[in-house]
């Protein structure tokens, strides 16, 4: 083929081949991002147990996480559709694509994070102690927790659970499976002490005055933050969900749940 000697006729070619580059490319949403936008649902996996991040009532779910996740999701254009999960069963159903988002006070932490990616930290917390109000001059120490006639009640599943197993050995463990059933447990007598994060433990002293929220000025773990957990096999929908979340913060979102729920 001869060369086109010609300037101008070279360059036209040359921007016409380059206009029809993106025809030529088109770009694509990874697989997960594709399906949430094309059935406008993202599905949301959620233990529904703990106040005040996520809690399923008669009227549905509400709390903390609750507000953030369904305004993330009005942003992206599609609705919310919760998915039951449990803690001992969070990590895995995730994993199994029964959710595309899990929420509801899950910790941040390493073993979570070699999975699974997480959001940006909020609401920072310690594992604290929930006891009844009537016994909160027995537990002054972290000591006090770990005596052989102190029933300690933990719910399966969790960090909260692995603080208790790691660190109470001469307490009495006792394990219930619904873990917003036992702060009701421990002030009726039915056991001794709770091991929760801070604002768990605030909201059931706030809202039952026989209990009392130990540790909260010197929690017993350093302080760590909660995040949403996503799955790691669409980097487009990471991408995307991570966006989202630093829009609302960027527009004042999480101030305004915080100052709702954790306050």
């Amino acid at each position: 083929m001869p060369i086109d000697r010609n300037p101008r006729r070279a360059w036209l070619a040359a921007a016409c081949a380059l206009a029809l580059l993106p025809l030529a490319l088109p770009a694509e949403a990874g697989p997960r991002l594709d399906r949430v936008l094309a059935a406008k649902v993202l599905r949301v996996g959620t233990p529904g147990d703990y106040r005040p991040f996520a809690i399923k009532g008669d009227a549905g779910y509400s709390g903390h996480d609750i507000d953030l996740v369904e305004q993330m999701a009005r942003e992206m254009g599609v609705k919310v559709e919760y998915v039951p999960t449990s803690w001992p069963k969070l990590l895995a159903d995730l994993q199994a694509d029964k959710f595309d988002i899990a929420v509801g006070g899950i910790t941040r932490n390493v073993n979570r994070l070699k999975v699974v990616d997480m959001l940006p930290g909020y609401a920072p917390f310690g594992k604290v102690a929930l006891v009844r109000a009537a016994d909160r001059d027995k537990f002054r120490r972290r000591e006090d927790l770990d005596q052989a006639g102190v029933r300690v009640i933990k719910n399966p599943g969790g960090t909260n659970e692995a603080w208790v197993l790691d660190n109470l050995k001469a307490a009495q463990v006792g394990t219930h499976e619904k873990n917003a059933e036992i702060p009701a447990l421990i002030a009726e007598g039915k056991g001794d002490v709770m091991i929760t994060e801070t604002y768990e433990a605030l909201h059931y002293a706030r809202t039952d005055p026989r209990l009392a929220a130990l540790f909260i000025d010197a929690p017993l773990t350093p302080p760590n933050t909660l995040g949403f957990m996503i799955p790691t096999d669409d980097a487009d929908y990471a991408r995307v969900v991570r966006f989202t979340w630093e829009l609302l913060d960027s527009r004042g979102a999480l101030k305004q749940a915080a100052d709702k729920w954790l306050k």
